[in-house]
């Protein structure tokens, strides 16, 4: 039987990803809601506080969509706050940190391509040239 092409969030369970706080992810499209191979799409639900750890992902690009709240964003260099409408962009292998600023909680989409499904092997943090663990 074919995957469904239709995801509800609702339908969707949240996990928390490592290398976060306060963060609540949900996996709408990757290969195990629709069988997507080039792509993965989340959901993610920040609360007042809560953000990323800096953190790189080699060969994965990142873009992120602000549907709801605000937050500071530094990546390669540069630094900026985000408002609802706004969308960043995470090169592959650029460090970056992303910061809950409102008091009301962020939601966002996220984008990744090539997926990259939370795997320890596919982010890396400050100080070590090797993988170290999941994050966004």
């Amino acid at each position: 039987m074919p995957p469904s092409y239709l995801v509800r969030s609702a339908d969707v369970p949240a996990y928390q990803p490592a290398n976060h706080h306060h963060t609540w992810n949900q996996r709408l499209i990757g290969p195990e809601t629709v069988g997507a191979q080039q792509m993965e799409v989340l959901l993610g639900t920040l609360h007042k506080g809560g953000g990323a750890l800096p953190h790189a992902h080699p060969g994965i690009e990142q873009a992120c969509y602000l549907l709801e709240g605000s937050a500071h964003v530094e990546v390669a260099g540069q630094s900026f706050e985000m408002a609802p409408g706004d969308t960043c962009f995470f090169p592959a292998d650029q460090m970056h940190v992303f910061t809950v600023t409102s008091d009301t909680p962020v939601k966002l989409l996220v984008i990744y391509s090539p997926p990259y499904g939370e795997s320890p092997d596919k982010v890396v943090r400050p100080g070590n040239a090797t993988s170290n663990g999941g994050a966004q």
